[in-house]
């Protein structure tokens, strides 16, 4: 008890001896400022954790912080006296004579620094803040400053202030950084495009207004607005640290070891956890080209082993001057770290992306940072720094994690960051802490049935060399029938592809979320239960003009099969099937609607995306046609550009999440397979068979719909790409509207919405004839012809097709 009595006595005496207020009073006045802990962390270059200790009294300032300290304090205390403490009673700084401005002002306003009508800021050479005396290039009403909040700490105490040297309160929501072409907020926002095609203006004008426009980017809280997911650091034209961040800390100095004491300082660096029981994510520091001459280090990544080992050299000596550590393998990504306990500092852990090395190093290196290449390569086609940070935190702030290695992992890492499988819980008896799976998360464990095992599991291997049945739940693959009399005189064939199909069924599809478990005689029950049922279809009529709704390849099957839920629950709804029938089931007893958050949280960002090149919800069929065929003319905008990069890596992202749950994993051997992917929990084959089937059967109740209200139907399907024969090149024709025009619910309808549907391309129809009397697939030709009909060489065709699972031909189309 003495130990704890002399603890406490000798905190106080530091405390008064420091001049400091009581620990209730410091809070009080950073929270009278609207500052957060981690801003004035990032002023004092001292970790975030230290100034919350310093105002609940477990930590004390030390000697080289405290004057800094108290100078920001009080000021803090100048402009914010405690409540029924008389402003004349208050210690006054000295002033001068004030201005007409500061009578007229009924209190001190926060400071914007100055900027251009475009939104850019305002910088001039380096010059002395008005607040800290250190070089700043920003301005505020024509004076140097940093921004509030930021300042760098004076070396030693300075005398009283005039009121225009008080330290100022950094506005809750930072103005845009100086050098990156787009406005920043607090929460990165992607502005939308300031301006547009002059046809598309009009276009807009003459249409109805979108029902429901994109959202913007949430907006966090206000106590979520001190971290930053990334930074870029780049030299100036003077030759001083430049940040696209405004009023973040710089370097002290210019050298090496000076880059990994910043590093170590508790950067306000820091990728918020998307749901309270998950976790965060390390933030990222980008460096550019000037800032890799700056710091001395190659232009390109070192293409020996002998030259790679000096470059780590050199780093993890640089980085043990300061206590921090870098990791093992050095390349376009790494980590700098400092463990709990060593000297220099508290723990920290920081990603550094090196820009101008994406894309380089061997195949292990070039793999990790596979998706920041395309985000970092400007509309020049240069590997850019700035460009990479500003999407970087778009992608972030749109999905509420950083991009992986791959999209599959990606897409994976999104699905624990919104749904985390797994929660902390602290024993009240122990006081010791321990984890558990949370309700509704996936166990691991080789969980595999014999019918759902998946193509490369030992179990289907078995099944299929007996003659056994295997579920085979995939998108329509090349399903083609003959034309009718009535089709065959029309002079064009139209293909329009389904956007997004996966995302326009995952948000509240059941699925299974525990092992499936072998049931006789199963309970229908309505298909409220995920699994896979052992079906016979062969006897159940469907329609004649349409592929068949259970199968992959459009045909009738030709005995009992295995299906998930969504297929089994179509066909008794629709045609009539008996599920009493059923003999048997694979049966989850815990279904719960799994993707859910996760699909919100792609379907947002996806939406954000393709509102910045002008597709909305709710236009109408000849606008969005229009929008659609100029939306990846992005010129030199940087804006539609960053759009249309994230909206290609957003699709691939849900395609390469949905894929995952049947990775086959190609370059593992099988027992390494079997341990490292198939006893994973995110190896599930029969989700992914529910999602498939869910899709497809969407598909094909919006092809049913549009031909009873029609008449038509398509001749020829891939995927989710129809061709229908049409009277003109274009779609409108097959669209079905009620009396007022709009379009018909649940039937074929354009637009980029998730399960609307876009034109790809016009093809004549004598071209579509002889592919198909040489037995080929007609949607081949698809990417050989504009939406105009015109043909373009195979030179010029290209797909963007993403993946659901196997690549090529088996995954959705280009949205």
């Amino acid at each position: 008890m003495s130990d704890e009595l002399f603890h406490s006595v000798d905190e106080l005496l530091a405390a008064v001896s420091t001049g400091l207020p009581v620990p209730a009073e410091r809070k009080r006045l950073r929270l009278a400022a609207g500052l957060t802990p981690a801003q004035i962390a990032a002023a004092l270059r001292v970790n975030s954790a230290l100034v919350q200790g310093w105002e609940d009294g477990s930590a004390v300032p030390g000697p080289d912080i405290a004057p800094a300290y108290a100078r920001l304090l009080d000021g803090l205390a100048a402009r914010f006296p405690a409540p029924g403490q008389q402003a004349a009673s208050a210690p006054a700084p000295v002033q001068g004579p004030a201005t007409p401005e500061q009578q007229a002002a009924p209190a001190p306003q926060q400071v914007m620094l100055d900027q251009h009508p475009d939104g850019s800021l305002v910088m001039g050479p380096a010059a002395p803040c008005v607040q800290c005396g250190q070089p700043s290039v920003y301005r505020a009403q024509g004076r140097p400053m940093h921004l509030g909040g930021f300042c760098r700490p004076a070396a030693a105490p300075a005398a009283p202030t005039t009121q225009a040297e008080q330290p100022v309160p950094a506005p809750s929501v930072p103005v845009a950084p100086a050098t990156a072409p787009a406005p920043v907020a607090s929460v990165p926002v992607r502005p939308t495009p300031t301006a547009a095609p002059a046809a598309a203006k009009a276009r807009r004008a003459t249409s109805r207004p979108a029902s429901r426009p994109a959202a913007p980017r949430p907006a966090a809280p206000a106590a979520a607005a001190r971290w930053w997911p990334m930074v870029a650091l780049d030299v100036a034209e003077d030759g001083t640290w430049a940040l696209d961040v405004p009023g973040f800390p710089v370097p002290a100095g210019m050298k090496l070891g000076d880059w990994f004491a910043w590093l170590g300082t508790g950067l306000p660096l820091r990728i918020e956890r998307a749901h309270p029981s998950g976790r965060g994510g390390d933030g990222t520091v980008c460096l550019t080209a000037g800032a890799l001459k700056q710091l001395g280090l190659p232009a390109a990544l070192p293409g020996t082993e002998k030259a790679l080992a000096s470059l780590q050299a050199k780093l993890a000596k640089a980085a043990a001057a300061v206590g921090m550590e870098v990791s093992e393998h050095v390349g376009p990504t790494f980590h700098a770290f400092r463990r709990a306990g060593s000297a220099g500092g508290q723990k920290t852990s920081v990603r550094v992306v090196v820009a101008p090395w994406l894309g380089q190093g061997d195949a292990r290196q070039q793999a990790t940072s596979a998706l920041a290449l395309p985000l970092a390569t400007a509309p020049d086609g240069t590997v850019d720094g700035a460009t990479f940070a500003r999407r970087f935190r778009a992608f972030t702030t749109d999905l509420g994690v950083a991009p992986g290695a791959t999209t599959a992992t990606t897409g994976m890492a999104l699905l624990e960051a919104v749904r985390p499988r797994v929660e902390w819980v602290k024993d009240p008896a122990t006081g010791e802490w321990f984890s558990h799976l949370r309700e509704g998360a996936l166990p691991t464990g080789d969980l595999c049935v014999p019918p759902a095992a998946g193509a490369r599991h030992p179990l289907t291997r078995e099944l299929l060399s007996k003659g056994e049945a295997v579920c085979e739940e995939e998108d329509y693959k090349w399903w083609a029938r003959e034309l009718t009399a009535e089709e065959s005189v029309r002079p064009w064939a139209v293909a329009v592809d389904v956007c997004a199909s996966y995302l326009s069924v995952t948000d509240s599809l059941r699925l299974p979320a525990s092992p499936l478990e072998l049931v006789q005689s199963p309970d229908w029950n309505g298909g409220k239960t995920a699994g896979l049922w052992w079906c016979d279809f062969t006897t159940t009529a469907v329609d004649e003009l349409l592929p068949h709704p259970a199968t992959f390849h459009g045909r009738p099957p030709t005995g009992p099969g295995w299906y998930a839920t969504p297929t089994v629950a179509y066909m008794a709804t629709t045609y009539g099937f008996d599920p009493a029938t059923i003999t048997q089931a694979y049966l989850s007893p815990h279904t719960v609607p799994l993707l859910k958050e996760w699909t919100g949280h792609l379907r947002a960002g996806y939406k954000r995306a393709y509102a910045g090149l002008g597709l909305v919800d709710g236009q109408g069929p000849e606008e969005f046609l229009a929008a659609y065929a100029v939306h990846k003319d992005t010129g030199t905008d940087p804006v539609r550009t960053d759009a249309l990069v994230l909206a290609g890596l957003y699709k691939n992202i849900y395609k390469g999440g949905i894929g995952k749950w049947a990775d086959s994993a190609r370059h593992l051997d099988d027992q390494a397979w079997l341990e490292k992917v198939a006893a994973a929990w995110s190896y599930r084959p029969e989700i992914r068979f529910h999602i498939i089937a869910a899709a497809r059967i969407a598909a094909h109740r919006r092809l049913r719909k549009t031909l009873q209200l029609t008449g038509r139907a398509p001749f020829a399907v891939n995927v989710d790409s129809y061709l229908y024969a049409t009277d003109a090149p274009s779609p409108l024709e097959l669209l079905p509207v009620k009396d007022d025009g709009t379009p018909v619910p649940g039937a074929l309808r354009l637009g980029i919405a998730p399960g609307s549907h876009k034109h790809e391309a016009s093809i004549p129809l004598g071209v579509v004839v002889e592919a198909m009397e040489r037995r080929e697939h007609p949607s081949k030709l698809v990417h050989h012809y504009t939406t105009d009909g015109m043909a373009i060489g195979p030179e010029q065709t290209g797909t963007d097709d993403g993946a659901a699972g196997t690549g090529g031909d088996d995954e959705e189309g280009g949205n």
